[in-house]
């Protein structure tokens, strides 16, 4: 049997860990419209640390399908001419109003539309609301193309579940959820993902429900953590501690271990707005969906508000004071930025006319610079002058500070994510 090329549409966290592993068994073209980007990977080197240096170097080419396997990346339209199976692996984000923005996926379906041939398969693998696959993307696959699916091209829908900085679930040891726009089609892109992942495949009955299956995953996980953080302002206003409750709660076998904390990155803060709207569109007000992403999302100010509240306990003056934030990625021990609400509490802060440093080592600074404006520091700062310290982040390196020291100079410390001893602080989420 024939073995396709494959062209992996978006090099980002999700499409170039796919492209590594695909490419450990064919020909892989990896396309992404950042010359930056490009440059970078054909240096050996994956900023987003998602693929290791010595996996990128193992599987790169120097010239497309010059062999049976291997990654050639390329911004050019031309080198993907020759592919029969296109991924299209781009975000979905939200507009500054929380609503769906699918100008990624169209201009990434434009893109492959133009270079689509008779009996090509093109998957999507970016997180969407029911039915976008077949009602947003698939026409502009036909019009720029002049072509119909199922008649003269394919369609399939696998849902990516990469966990950025997670280095223990990858992308081969998480079970993929497959579909297809006809049975034959479904059996083959299963047959596909099969190639690549360990853990298996479930190949859903149709596309929409391989996409509401993405989508709902991580709204579940936004209301959970929604409801602990809801707990977290009860029980702190009791005077108990939430993170003891968690653990006494946690004895039972069947109690889901969530944890309060600030809800962002580019799923769990962003895919429950798709849910959402899909639902508004059909006539439905989603309630629980839309009342948990309101409480996620206010996180950032809320914590902001428990710090000036110590400040004012401990007679300092919030005007003019300087705070310090650990970390501004979206998670621990990862470089994404993306979404991240630990910027909320910054601008909060500033806002009762605070002043705040940032340091984050895992940040890029450029990066910090054109999401958000913003100057961090390149190094922590040994000399101490803060009133307040927030923990916002939980590398690895913050465990590693001395806060005993800034507790000795009065300094207030605020833990966000739980993971300092508790008389090491004054308060935490």
């Amino acid at each position: 049997m024939e073995i396709k090329n494959i062209a992996i549409i978006g090099l980002g966290y999700v499409g170039l860990p796919l492209a590594v592993e695909f490419a450990k068994h064919r020909p892989v073209i990896g396309f992404d419209i950042s010359a930056k980007r490009i440059k970078e990977l054909n240096q050996g080197h994956d900023p987003t640390l998602e693929v290791s240096d010595e996996d990128l170097q193992a599987v790169l080419v120097k010239h497309p399908f010059n062999e049976n396997k291997g990654l050639y990346v390329t911004d050019s339209l031309m080198n993907i001419v020759d592919c029969q199976i296109y991924i299209i692996a781009v975000p979905t984000p939200t507009d500054k109003n929380n609503r769906p923005d699918l100008t990624p996926l169209v201009k990434a379906s434009e893109t492959v539309g133009k270079v689509l041939k008779d009996g090509d398969i093109v998957i999507y693998e970016s997180t969407v609301y029911p039915g976008a696959t077949e009602d947003d993307c698939v026409p502009v696959l036909e019009s720029i193309s002049g072509k119909k699916m199922n008649e003269h091209f394919y369609v399939g829908y696998s849902p990516e579940r990469i966990n950025p900085g997670d280095k223990v679930h990858t992308l081969t040891t998480i079970k993929k959820v497959t579909s297809g726009s006809t049975p034959e089609i479904g059996q083959e892109v299963d047959a596909l993902y099969k190639e690549i992942i360990t853990a298996g495949t479930h190949l859903a009955p149709s596309i929409k429900v391989a996409e509401a299956a993405k989508v709902i995953e991580n709204s579940q996980r936004d209301i959970n953590i929604a409801f602990v953080n809801e707990l977290s302002k009860i029980f702190n206003r009791m005077g108990i501690d939430t993170l003891e409750v968690l653990e006494a709660a946690g004895t039972k076998w069947n109690f889901l271990p969530f944890r309060p904390g600030l809800v962002g990155g580019h799923c769990i803060g962003v895919d429950p707005y798709y849910l959402a709207q899909k639902a508004q569109e059909v006539g439905y007000h989603p309630e629980i969906i839309l009342a948990g992403r309101r409480l996620n999302d206010g996180m950032g100010a809320y914590v902001a508000g428990e710090v000036v509240k110590l400040l004012l306990k401990a007679g300092k003056p919030v005007k003019g004071a300087k705070a310090l934030m650990l970390g501004i990625t979206f998670k621990e021990n990862c470089p994404d930025i993306r979404n991240t609400r630990a910027i909320d509490i910054s601008n909060e802060l500033q806002t009762y006319g605070m002043q705040v440093d940032i340091y984050d080592p895992w940040a890029n600074t450029e990066e910090v610079k054109h999401e958000y404006g913003i100057e961090i520091l390149t190094q922590y700062p040994e000399k101490d002058g803060y009133q307040a310290i927030i923990l916002a982040v939980a590398h690895n390196e913050f465990r590693e500070i001395n806060m005993q020291i800034h507790k000795q100079n009065g300094v207030i410390i605020y833990d966000v994510k739980g993971i300092l001893p508790k008389e090491m602080v004054d308060s935490r989420l």
